[in-house]
């Protein structure tokens, strides 16, 4: 990824403060690798919390297909870190989230995007996504989303 075109944390409507514990720290005093993918789930939850008012987490009617994540600077233990999550685009049966994780100054950190799935967990399948779900994105975002 490109550092010159990050995104940056004013272009997302939905951010939260996450926080670090101690044990999300590696041996060179910077948090672990591992740790981005909890922190991006946090903010995924509370974003589908938010647009599509989700309850009952049973209920999720998408999955994950594929998450890419860059790193573009170290977080260290005691920084203030937020994250920020947005739809980039809807298809058929799929949309992606793109994320970041910033500090107090706005300083992205990192940078992910998620392609998820719509999925019938009986059939087991892949289905076409909901209106409501594409409504919920639509109404929620203030940029334009892409259609794919």
């Amino acid at each position: 990824m490109d550092t010159n075109k990050l995104p940056r944390p004013d272009e997302f409507r939905h951010t939260m403060e996450v926080q670090l514990r101690f044990n999300d720290i590696d041996i060179l005093g910077h948090m672990n690798n591992t740790r981005y993918f909890s922190l991006y789930d946090t903010g995924k939850a509370r974003y589908f919390e938010t647009v599509h008012g989700v309850e009952d987490w049973r209920k999720v009617e998408a999955v994950i297909a594929n998450i890419n994540c860059t790193y573009v600077a170290p977080i260290f233990f005691g920084e203030k870190i937020s994250v920020g999550t947005r739809c980039l685009w809807l298809g058929e049966k799929s949309f992606c989230l793109q994320q970041i994780l910033f500090d107090d100054k706005g300083q992205v950190r990192s940078v992910c995007e998620t392609v998820m799935v719509s999925f019938d967990p009986a059939a087991k399948h892949s289905v076409v996504l909901p209106d409501h779900w594409r409504d919920a994105f639509t109404s929620y975002e203030t940029s334009e989303i892409k259609r794919r």
